[in-house]
């Protein structure tokens, strides 16, 4: 017990120290940030290949804008690509100018937009905590730091948000921009720091100019969604509270629309006025309306589906969430309304989570993407819950807890316990790849899944022996620690044995593509639409699904008596064999993995009689 306390007041001394010196205490958080972030974002950013077959899409429609210098419409393989708007296609093309085309260049943004995300979180929960602290007059440096610490770690450190943060597309971008935005409109509403609530200035103060900026980056970015999610939140919120009327005159909201409208509606009226009505159908209409009323490309789910990403996209913090809701007691509307401002931070995080949550559950089509903005809510939940459990004052510890975290806790363990045995098991849960042959075999060879399953099960057990011992305030710091032991010898490993046997072959055969290539050769993709190809070898690929579909096409391309007198054919074994071709049809180029690339002749196909049912 005297050691306890000596450590204790060792770190409160330390605490101290930095909250009295502002230049340690910015040193001290920025080295934290720093290390969170290369941890969770940087570190092997880009030494692992392109992804198929999301990642490559955007990859190689930003290259096309950076190689012809067209920034309005994006293409890919040829075809305009209306999926998404400019904004990461943009930021995509500058990084390939600052740094050159490459995987670093194409996931620099979504690791910027997540460290960004995470800088601002911890400075608005310090900012939170300080104010919490001059309210009731005391000072308590220990508390604000460690839960700032702590929601820093926590938004990064989590699977969907390094998942996404370390991938090319614009989900991260998109999560960025709207949940800065969000966390701009409360510090401009709570009046933070040099964002006074004048309500006869002509301008809103800088935190709501943020939030404007951030709105019209989340609308390039993704459409409509990037206004119409951070609307729904904020005016939930402000319904609940009683200050629509008061919060929309501090905004200046149409001062606010005009800027919105400035910075995201130029584009949207350049690639109309240049695309039309297959602009607007494709991306408005398909891309937005039919996703949200209807089944897209098979992504159906049932409607429990984003418990299950919120539950394994947050662990293994997540089993926490429904004490941190409770904790709230956010049906208790006259104590919020009686709040200062600034004190309604927990419950502008649960209208966050709770409206994303909803939003996308109502929704048809389903993807565990969608669901990545409210993880920033989801980690300032779990962090104010373990506020509680720090200090009150320099010399006295919280030591009683309530009966939902203590549930928690023991199902805390029970959910690491499960997560341990689910992966040393994960060959049997695990479906097959046909990419990879023996992929079962190489798994089981790897060893990870016996390292996992160790790490886990040593975190439930340290989680069990802090819950006897009553030392709740380490509980976090256990599983924050399991998930970064865990990310960096099992998910950091298991990336790289992934790539070396699913996407390397696909690089090395674009690489022997871009050699035996002749000029005006066709390239034909049979049985599988790889785009990592198209962005490796910058040559246009013609997908075609069946085998009789390719022979087909080959004999009417002989017929034509074109020049290269030759198509180059890219396959999967099993589907070249099903072409049942002989050895003097074609030239064996190279064999990858479970790819052959082979040089079709036109002159032994133009008499060809395959019969393929």
């Amino acid at each position: 017990m005297r050691m306890k306390l000596s450590v204790k007041h060792t770190v409160d001394r330390w605490f101290n120290k930095i909250a009295k010196n502002p230049a340690l205490s910015v040193t001290v958080s920025a080295l934290w940030l720093m290390v969170v972030g290369w941890v969770a974002f940087g570190w092997n950013l880009g030494n692992i290949g392109l992804i198929d077959e999301t990642e490559p899409l955007f990859a190689e429609a930003s290259r096309q804008m950076f190689v012809t210098g067209d920034w309005i419409t994006p293409f890919f393989n040829g075809d305009t690509r209306f999926d998404k708007p400019a904004l990461i296609y943009w930021c995509q093309a500058i990084a390939y100018h600052l740094i050159g085309v490459n995987e670093w260049a194409v996931r620099l943004p979504s690791a910027i937009a997540a460290f960004g995300l995470v800088c601002l979180a911890f400075y608005t929960m310090q900012w939170y905590l300080a104010k919490q602290d001059e309210l009731e007059q005391v000072s308590r440096p220990t508390r604000r730091y460690l839960i700032s610490f702590i929601a820093a770690a926590l938004m990064a450190l989590n699977p969907e948000t390094i998942i996404w943060a370390r991938t090319g597309v614009s989900d991260m971008l998109l999560t960025g921009c709207m949940a800065s935005a969000l966390l701009c409109f409360f510090l401009g509403y709570a009046g933070g720091a040099g964002g006074e609530r004048i309500t006869n200035a002509p301008f809103p103060n800088k935190w709501y100019l943020a939030f404007y900026v951030l709105i019209a980056g989340a609308i390039l970015t993704k459409g409509p969604v990037g206004i119409v999610l951070p609307g729904l939140i904020v005016a939930a919120f402000l319904l609940y509270v009683g200050k629509v009327r008061e919060v929309l005159r501090e905004m200046h909201l149409l001062v606010g629309m005009l800027i919105i409208i400035a910075l995201s509606v130029p584009w949207y009226a350049l690639v109309i006025w240049r695309n039309g009505w297959n602009y607007i159908n494709s991306f408005f209409g398909y891309h937005n309306l039919e996703r949200f009323t209807e089944v897209v490309n098979g992504h159906s789910a049932p409607w429990y589906f984003y418990f299950l990403v919120v539950l394994l996209g947050f662990a293994p913090y997540s089993i926490y969430l429904p004490a941190s809701i409770v904790r709230l007691k956010f049906w208790q509307r006259s104590h919020w309304r009686s709040l200062e401002r600034f004190q309604q931070f927990g419950l502008f995080a649960w209208f966050w989570f709770a409206s994303i949550f909803a939003f996308f559950s109502i929704a048809v089509t389903k993807l565990p993407s969608y669901v990545l903005p409210l993880m920033p809510a989801a980690a300032i939940l779990v962090a104010l819950l373990w506020s509680d459990l720090f200090p009150d004052t320099e010399t006295q510890q919280t030591t009683s807890v309530s009966p939902p975290f203590l549930w928690s806790g023991w199902v805390n363990v029970v959910f690491l316990s499960f997560l341990a045995t689910a992966l040393l098991n994960i060959t049997h849960i695990l479906g097959t790849d046909p990419a990879i042959s023996n992929f079962h075999e190489l798994i089981e060879q790897s060893g990870l899944p016996v390292i996992a399953g160790i790490i886990w099960l040593v975190s439930a057990v340290l989680v069990a022996a802090l819950l006897l011992s009553r030392r709740w305030n380490y509980i976090i710091s256990i599983n924050l620690i399991g998930f970064v032991a865990f990310v960096i010898f099992v998910l950091t490993p298991a990336s790289f044995f992934i790539d070396r046997e699913r996407q390397l072959p696909l690089r090395e055969l674009s690489a022997v593509i871009l050699e035996a290539k002749q000029p005006n050769e066709e390239l034909i993709m049979l049985g599988f639409k790889k785009p990592s190809v198209v962005f490796y070898s910058h040559i246009h690929v013609n997908y075609l699904k069946f085998p009789k579909e390719a022979v087909e096409h080959i004999k009417k391309q002989a017929a034509k008596g074109l020049k290269p007198s030759s198509v180059l054919l890219l396959a999967e074994q099993k589907k070249f064999l099903q072409m049942d071709l002989q050895p003097d049809d074609y030239k064996n180029l190279s064999t990858k993995g479970a790819y052959n690339l082979v040089r079709v002749p036109f002159k032994k196909m133009k008499n060809q009689k395959i019969d393929i049912s």
